[in-house]
């Protein structure tokens, strides 16, 4: 365990980061027409050893909500609906423009999201989000070659696909210093039919003296709002990664690409810096499940979170 007696709160790095991007990143245009001012290449560094996690303490975020969308990837989601139904609708942007703008229905969001949640029909055509991370993470495409007499070889799509995360606990626990232990969520040939691609591309993990540690390259951070998120799913996985393969959690190491911050977000930017950071809470697990794919939202417990209140932003889409 890292001595922290004369360390900065582990929040700061965090806040320094938004604060710098906010004063220093370079004006960009972007998709959305929103606008961002963006730097190039960051990083940060968190120890997890000590049982806390990266949940921030200077505005209130949904740790709830992280654990739900975290184990709806694991279950191989890419329908709004199972979300939905559990009263998380961070995803509901998307298909939610692609509905209005495809049928021409001015439909308000709660409207839309209570017809997913009654309509397994109109789910299905229209809470679908493309092959999202779910479908990456554990149904990576894999053609197999299917003989016809007579005929040239012709391939079919595996529905099942390869688990990247079923083979990826596999390797830790049978090859741990491997420099493969690894995945992805950035699929090349599928990435026109996501509603959004991945920002959280790819995972790496390394073994040493009982630890497991996790780094995230991130290709697009939206510091303000995404990147809290991020930063606490990916310290949940090395925890229940951990956990699975009788590791001890280690460091987390978050590596950013284009990191930036939307123009219309200075009024959280200016709030979150000015708030004093609190103890980061812990967090513990009830049971050990079977696999990694076994959790259920009641296994995660997490310990001494008193944030300062939320703070509202717009999302652009």
């Amino acid at each position: 365990m890292l001595d922290r007696s004369h360390k900065p709160h582990p929040e700061r790095p965090y806040l320094d980061l938004l604060h710098r991007v906010w004063r220093e990143g370079s004006p960009r245009r972007d998709r959305t027409g929103v606008g961002t001012r963006a730097l190039f290449g960051q990083t940060l560094r968190i120890d997890l050893s000590d049982g806390t996690v990266p949940l921030l303490t200077t505005k209130r975020v949904s740790w709830k909500t992280i654990v739900r969308e975290l184990l709806w990837f694991l279950d191989g989601g890419t329908n709004i609906r199972p979300l939905l139904q559990e009263k998380v609708t961070i995803w509901t942007d998307w298909p939610l423009a692609k509905y209005r703008r495809e049928t021409g229905e001015d439909i308000s969001q709660g409207d839309f999201e209570a017809r997913i949640v009654a309509d397994e029909a109109f789910a299905r055509r229209w809470g679908d989000l493309g092959p999202v991370y779910g479908a990456q993470w554990r149904h990576w495409p894999l053609f197999v070659p299917t003989n016809v007499e007579g005929e040239e070889m012709l391939y079919r799509r595996d529905p099942k696909g390869i688990d990247q995360i079923a083979r990826l606990v596999n390797d830790i626990r049978n090859n741990p210093a491997s420099r493969r232990l690894m995945f992805t969520g950035w699929n090349v040939a599928e990435l026109d039919g996501m509603a959004l691609p991945p920002c959280h591309t790819t995972y790496q993990y390394f073994v040493g003296d009982g630890r497991l540690s996790g780094l995230l390259h991130q290709r697009s951070c939206d510091v303000g709002l995404g990147v809290p998120y991020n930063l606490m799913t990916a310290s949940l996985l090395i925890r229940m990664l951990a956990q699975q393969c009788d590791l001890e959690p280690g460091e987390f190491v978050w590596f950013g690409g284009d990191v930036h911050v939307y123009e219309n977000h200075g009024d959280l930017v200016a709030e979150q810096v000015s708030r004093e950071p609190k103890p980061w809470p812990t967090l513990r697990f009830a049971r050990r499940p079977a696999s990694i794919l076994d959790y259920k939202f009641e296994d995660f417990i997490i310990e001494g979170y008193e944030p300062h209140p939320s703070i509202s932003a717009p999302i652009a889409v």
